[in-house]
């Protein structure tokens, strides 16, 4: 199955302000990965070189950010990365996490608005503003002292491999699932294995190989596995040139909506035809999640 691949445009900046990613705060699927590296791109360019001219917080997050606000003023933020759904803001002293947790948003620009309500945290820089708007409160911002920082570790060291990253292999992916007897969709959620495929991404690659989403993971040939592998990666990065899902009210940094939706197979398409055999896709739950298969293109074996 191929899907069809566009420019990413989250890749190129406006010229002042950046939308990046906005769901719905009572309803909203949390933003997984592509869309966490999309936003990344959004706005990486434009605040790198930039000093640190003040910081403002709202409400508590989940988490402190662990030093005194005036304390980061003057330091200049080199890069923007990501681990997982963490995007790390890399500074000549120190690094800042940022989780965007379940509804969370980063807005970037120049002109940004007065703080609202649900703004909790403003990184304001000789290059614009960083803004954190987060309903739910779930989200983080914190500041370490680097990656080998004790709670830095914490929250990374449990991270699996990255899903597009060289350390992410075949084989590897075949040893770790011989030793779980959980289901294989829930085996991906839970994200110790490979990190970051979110329940739309799971139930696409799920379909795409052809494996039943409820499959006791240790019971997966050498083969299937190896095609998993493959369509991990493969709706992984046709979702991040599509600019993620958009669900509710995720737009990239241009304004425009992410793609990758309407490309879908099976998740969000109960009840309808499957696009490859016709028969019905069903829904499942797992974990109190949904699952959304082909009983014809994924049988059980």
């Amino acid at each position: 199955m191929h899907v069809k691949r566009f420019v990413n445009q989250a890749a190129f900046l406006p010229e002042r302000s950046l939308f990046l990613f906005s769901p719905t705060p009572a309803a909203s699927t949390m933003p997984e990965l592509p869309e966490v590296e999309v936003t990344r791109r959004s706005f990486a360019n434009a605040i790198a070189g930039s000093r640190i001219v003040e910081v403002r917080l709202g409400k508590p997050l989940r988490w402190p950010l662990g030093v005194e606000p005036h304390s980061l003023h003057g330091r200049q933020v080199l890069a923007v990365r990501r681990r997982g759904k963490y995007l790390l803001l890399d500074m000549d002293e120190g690094l800042l996490m940022v989780h965007l947790g379940m509804s969370g948003s980063l807005r970037f620009g120049l002109d940004l608005p007065p703080a609202g309500t649900h703004d909790h945290f403003s990184l304001h820089t000789t290059q614009g503003i960083l803004r954190l708007n987060d309903p739910r409160r779930f989200g983080c911002v914190m500041a370490v002292a680097s990656e080998n920082d004790p709670k830095a570790r914490k929250l990374l060291d449990g991270l699996g491999m990255e899903p597009l990253g060289e350390a992410f292999d075949a084989g590897t992916f075949y040893q770790q699932l011989r030793r779980s007897r959980s289901s294989i969709k829930q085996v991906l959620l839970v994200g110790r294995m490979v990190v970051g495929v979110g329940n739309i991404y799971a139930s696409e690659a799920l379909f795409k190989a052809g494996i039943h989403p409820e499959k006791v993971a240790a019971r997966m040939s050498r083969k299937q596995v190896q095609r998993l592998w493959q369509t991990v990666r493969e709706v992984m990065h046709n979702a991040i040139e599509e600019g993620g899902s958009s669900l509710r009210n995720y737009s990239n940094a241009l304004g425009r909506n992410g793609n990758y939706q309407s490309l879908a197979y099976v998740y969000g398409r109960q009840g309808q035809p499957c696009r490859i055999c016709g028969h019905t896709i069903l829904m499942i739950r797992q974990g109190q999640r949904s699952t959304y298969f082909c009983p014809h293109c994924q049988k059980r074996q």
